[in-house]
């Protein structure tokens, strides 16, 4: 019997940390055989041409779809988009995969969904169902749900969501959040030995720093960025570990912009390309808090105990576990979290926190999934109405 040729697709450092056990599970699987295909971010030098990583950890890349522009403006992603389903349709011609698999909300996976699904290729979609109100990545994330075919999702409210958007029950599972796996599966690093993978000291506290582009916010991210360093100088024993944001329109400016300060305050303020999955956990796990708005502040953070700082709108609408402080973008707003984020009680609070995005064993159960469902019809998609709903 043949072997099910499983295409997965990643475009950032921080999506590919997420698949990592599950592209593991697939290339053991005497059942499957995985196409992996990267795009975006993994293809740049300016983004730490993560590729390397990807390489160096043992996976064939079986193809590469380069999209990245050298603008990071909104006609240079949407051009990006454009680029990504010329690209993705050629690449999908020649691998002729069986079933794509993609994880997110990102404009790459928007193109290669898109290119899927006109070439009747079935598509498992994971981490849909969820809301991140601030940015384009809402209405993508669910443009894709609609594409898809099979769904894995990180909650059981996830689940009632992608339910309720028409997709049919048993072909939905909470699988929880293939982020955590990590968590569980690798071995982090002690402080002094990320200390010397680094190359520098990290003070005697620091804050753990991702700040992403908000897509949907009409102010640029310069201001939010000043108050958050003039909020940070009031905690003067504790330093900035940053890594840079991603390829969205504004990515670029926040990276020169935590660039020069780095600069001007090398002591105090360290900027890495990535970190990778490991040296980032391990930093994670070692930070007095995870600052800024990406996801790992509400997926990881909260399962390993660390208090999280979320600035802003980015990330409005995702669950919130009890260790996660929200606040606005002002100086004395980000000031105040990161003071209650420092504080002992709250750090017990976070300690204590039960992560709301599952286990750690995501990974081995889409694989199993991926192994085991029936694809034979699985192109017609009936919409599932809910209960009052005819």
């Amino acid at each position: 019997m043949a072997r099910r040729k499983v295409c997965v697709v990643s475009g950032t450092r921080a999506e590919y940390g997420l698949l990592f056990w599950l592209l593991r599970a697939i290339q053991e699987d005497p059942a499957l055989d995985l196409q992996l295909v990267l795009t975006g971010a993994h293809l740049s030098k300016e983004f730490g041409y993560t590729k390397s990583v990807v390489e160096k950890d043992g996976f064939a890349i079986a193809d590469e779809v380069d999209i990245l522009l050298s603008s990071g403006s909104e006609l240079a992603v949407t051009k990006s988009i454009g680029l990504g389903v010329i690209g993705f349709s050629e690449s999908f011609r020649r691998l002729a995969p069986d079933l794509l698999v993609v994880l997110g909300d990102r404009y790459e996976i928007l193109a290669a969904a898109t290119a899927a699904m006109v070439a009747r290729i079935p598509i498992a979609h994971i981490h849909g169902g969820e809301s991140s109100e601030g940015l384009i990545d809402e209405a993508i994330r669910h443009a894709v749900t609609k594409m898809a075919h099979l769904h894995f999702v990180s909650a059981e409210d996830h689940r009632r969501r992608v339910i309720q958007l028409g997709e049919q029950p048993d072909r939905v599972w909470n699988v929880g959040a293939p982020g955590l796996d990590n968590i569980r599966r690798l071995k982090l690093l002690s402080r002094s030995a990320l200390e010397r993978e680094l190359g520098y000291s990290l003070g005697e506290s620091y804050f753990l720093v991702t700040y992403h582009p908000v897509t949907l916010a009409k102010e640029g991210p310069a201001r939010v960025l000043e108050n958050l360093f003039r909020a940070a100088a009031q905690f003067p024993n504790t330093t900035l570990l940053f890594t840079k944001a991603n390829a969205d329109a504004d990515g670029r400016v926040i990276n020169e912009i935590i660039a020069r300060a780095a600069a001007t305050d090398a002591a105090r303020i360290k900027l890495v390309d990535s970190l990778g999955q490991r040296r980032y956990l391990s930093a994670m796990r070692h930070a007095a808090a995870v600052v800024g708005n990406s996801s790992s502040g509400l997926i990881e953070a909260p399962a390993m105990g660390v208090p999280t700082v979320n600035i802003g709108d980015r990330q409005r609408g995702r669950i919130r576990a009890a260790s996660v402080i929200d606040c606005g973008n002002s100086e004395k707003e980000i000031a105040r979290a990161l003071k209650t984020a420092l504080s002992p009680a709250f750090r017990k609070i976070a300690q204590r926190t039960v992560s709301p995005y599952g286990d750690g064993k995501s990974s081995p159960r889409i694989a199993r999934i991926l192994r085991s469902v029936d694809l034979d019809g699985i192109l017609f998609k009936i919409f599932h109405d809910l209960p009052g709903d005819r």
